[in-house]
């Protein structure tokens, strides 16, 4: 089994300070060492349960999908080394605790060394993070310093060398040491690290009035300095005025407050929802009383729903109130009492089944992901019975659960196939997975998100290998057109309107124009290459038109050779046709003599060498034409299309209707040099590009609609308190 270099460094370094440090300590001291651990552990393990949700939540507020995806890269180291870090941080503790006594603790720690530390940081950083330890240990101290103190004069009382509170084990400086070195495997950068050590003074260094309250009540108990009364363990209300609360963004709210905020949202929506209540009317044998039924039995209920009626369930017109109607009614019958469900309960009833009802015509969701989504309505009506956090929490497990599946099928298309692919096996399975072994225990929720970021991490981390090289081939393309405008430019400027002969004409257009293009695509539009080509396109030029001044047979004589050598190296860089070459030479010395003959016959080189007029401009095409498309459609600037195509951003979803058949793809990149819309499908391969105007033409017409990507819940829940809100009289 590989272990942990940190871990047998800790171990090495404590064994060589003593050869059996265990019988170095007190017993009480043991039995002191061994509770903390035990408490510590188990704060470690709040902290990390709460990590997840607070990176998830900073990764929704990211203003850019670069910072997005560095949070949901750190989520997913954090849950890997989780119990490494774990691990690593009581291996410190423990080595720590054998030097007490007998030297520096934190000499039996190994050292932080750039070597070690695979987040060693530059001045700034280190700066950072000294300072936000510095702060979390001074207000540990000014709270429970006392306490502390204690502890420490406690513990000096039974050691040989006298300990202070900074290397006293159990004091914050030490704790925040041990949470240091034990996270520094983690590849997270130091904004994702500040995150954390907040959390571990929220969730350990909080607690640390219990850490020292028990302490020191397990040492008087075994007599050690009993005259010291032990303080009483902190109020909530003294906690709030010691430390002012943190703002929302830096970390979770107390439970208190989320129990009050949860309360607050439901009571808002029970509001709306009053005029809803009655829909859910089992009918029942007269005279027999209603009697509530609890919540528990309906959860029973729910979940005989849940496991015997599967088949129901995949129709996107599942009535999920009607067959619970039945099945009350049926209760009522057999047990001779009417059975009734509680206001709160039908509340949450007819709210999940409103939000479904959204969920299931949602077109941006595609159908066949719609049906399996829709064998969730009961799962997810069980756990807001359970906890109603799922209408007022972002991060709940069961609510991300929905976003992240509805999010990964935003660019899922319709297939003939599609029972193969890779993102509809793994919600099927989910699926079925919640429908066989959910019954009351919530937490399984926790498991299928985690697998599903996985899962879904891996996939788009694919997904963006090809749109990257999508992308770059794009930009490439763009670079190349705008060098071929260029080109096209100077060929006009010297060609048009002449009378030159038709092989120069021939060869300029066909292959000193790619020698041209790559001139300035390798080296550029101020390079020497560049000038150079141009310079050699306008002495070929003058050797062939007309010799006006007396010496210009002479200057011609003179500049042939250079002119030749010039041309034969350029064609053959760009591996121009060996024989339409040794044709063009030809004809070259044909025209170039016909300098010196005073008649201007040209004999049998008559055909290629004869002068023409070059009228039009010339029009150089690459190997793919740019799609024409309604790009030349009269469209004012103010046009509510163009205006809403100007907004676009990489990212976007659009479904495009293709005879029929719709297909989805993302906006990867707009180039505004060559006003280039690209587009790719979910696996990062391009399917479509569009300029500015031909996108918003495509708009009007509806053969192009705009896809909403943003979370499906939280959709849902505003079209449903909308809907509400304008029945209210």
């Amino acid at each position: 089994m590989h272990k942990d270099g940190k871990v047998l460094l800790f171990r090495s370094t404590a064994s060589q300070a003593s050869p059996a440090p265990l019988a170095r300590l007190p017993v009480a001291l043991l039995h002191l060492r061994d509770k903390a651990a035990l408490q510590l552990r188990l704060a470690l393990q709040v902290l990390f349960d709460n990590a997840d949700d607070t990176l998830f939540e900073m990764a929704d507020k990211a203003t850019s999908s670069k910072e997005q995806n560095l949070l949901f890269e750190a989520m997913r180291d954090l849950r890997h080394k989780r119990n490494s870090i774990e691990r690593g941080f009581l291996d410190s503790f423990y080595a720590a605790f054998m030097e007490v006594g007998h030297g520096d603790p934190l000499a039996a720690l190994p050292a932080r060394t750039p070597a070690h530390d695979t987040l060693s940081l530059v001045a700034r950083d280190e700066l950072e993070r000294t300072v936000a330890v510095d702060a979390m240990v001074a207000r540990v101290l000014a709270r429970d310093g006392v306490a502390l103190g204690q502890l420490t004069l406690r513990l000096n009382s039974v050691l040989e060398q006298p300990l202070n509170d900074r290397s006293n084990p159990l004091g914050p400086t030490l704790l925040c040491e041990y949470f240091l070195r034990a996270g520094r495997s983690l590849g997270v950068g130091i904004k994702v690290k500040l995150v954390l050590l907040k959390l571990f003074e929220r969730y350990v260094l909080r607690e640390a009035d219990q850490l020292y309250g028990e302490a020191n009540q397990l040492l008087i108990a075994t007599g050690i300095l009993p005259e010291l009364k032990a303080l009483p363990r902190r109020r909530a209300q003294d906690q709030a005025v010691l430390e002012p609360r943190a703002p929302a963004n830096e970390a979770d709210d107390p439970a208190d407050e989320i129990d009050a905020n949860t309360q607050a949202v439901f009571s808002s929506l029970q509001t709306l929802l009053s005029p809803e209540r009655g829909r859910l009317a089992p009918r029942r044998a007269a005279g027999l009383p209603p009697r509530p039924i609890n919540s528990r039995d309906l959860l029973r209920l729910l979940t005989h729903l849940q496991q015997y009626v599967p088949a129901e369930l995949e129709a996107e017109d599942f009535d999920l109130r009607h067959h619970l109607e039945q099945l009350l009614t049926r209760l009522s019958v057999q047990s001779g009492q009417g059975r009734q469900i509680e206001a709160g309960d039908e509340d949450v009833i007819n709210l999940i089944a409103m939000l479904f009802d959204f969920i299931l015509t949602d077109r941006n969701l595609p159908r066949s992901l719609r049906v399996l989504i829709a064998r969730l309505q009961i799962p997810l009506l069980k756990v807001a019975l359970l906890d109603k956090r799922f209408f007022s929490r972002a991060t709940h497990p069961a609510r991300r659960l929905l976003n992240e599946v509805a999010n990964a099928a935003m660019g899922w298309d319709k297939r003939d196939d599609y029972q193969r692919d890779s993102l509809y096996l793994r919600v099927e399975v989910l699926v079925q997975r919640l429908l066989d072994d959910f019954s009351d225990d919530p937490a399984i929720f926790t498991e299928l998100l985690n697998d599903f970021l996985a899962f879904n991490n891996d996939e788009r981390r694919r997904s963006e290998l090809l749109e990257q090289r999508t992308r770059d081939a794009e930009e490439g393309r763009t670079r190349t057109e705008h060098a071929r405008r260029r080109v096209q430019q100077e060929l006009n400027t010297r060609l048009q309107g002449q009378y030159l002969p038709r092989i120069v004409v021939q060869v300029l257009e066909d292959a000193w124009s790619q020698v041209l293009l790559l001139a300035w695509l390798k080296h550029g539009e101020d390079s020497a290459p560049w000038r150079d080509a141009l310079l050699t396109m306008d002495e070929l030029l003058w050797s062939v038109g007309p010799l006006a001044r007396a010496d210009d047979r002479t200057r011609l004589l003179e500049r042939v050779p250079g002119l030749l050598k010039a041309l034969r190296e350029g064609l053959g860089g760009a591996a121009f046709d060996p024989f339409a070459t040794s044709e063009f030479f030809a004809c070259l010395e044909t025209l170039h003599l016909s300098a010196f003959d005073s008649t201007g016959e040209q004999g049998e080189a008559s055909q290629a060498t004869a002068r023409v007029l070059v009228r039009d401009e010339l029009s150089l095409r690459g190997p793919e034409d740019w799609p024409a498309g309604d790009s030349d459609a009269p469209l004012a600037e103010d046009d509510p299309a163009l205006l809403r195509v100007g907004q676009l951003q990489p990212g976007t979803w659009i479904e495009l209707d293709e005879e029929g058949e719709a297909l989805r793809c993302k906006l990867i990149a707009l180039f505004d040099d060559s006003d280039r819309y690209v587009f790719v499908n979910r696996t990062g391969l391009k399917v479509r590009e569009w300029t500015a105007v031909g996108l918003a033409v495509a708009l009007q017409r509806g053969e192009v609609t705009l896809l909403d990507d943003s979370l499906l819940f939280d959709r849902a829940l505003d079209s449903v308190v909308s809907q509400l809100q304008c029945r209210r009289p």
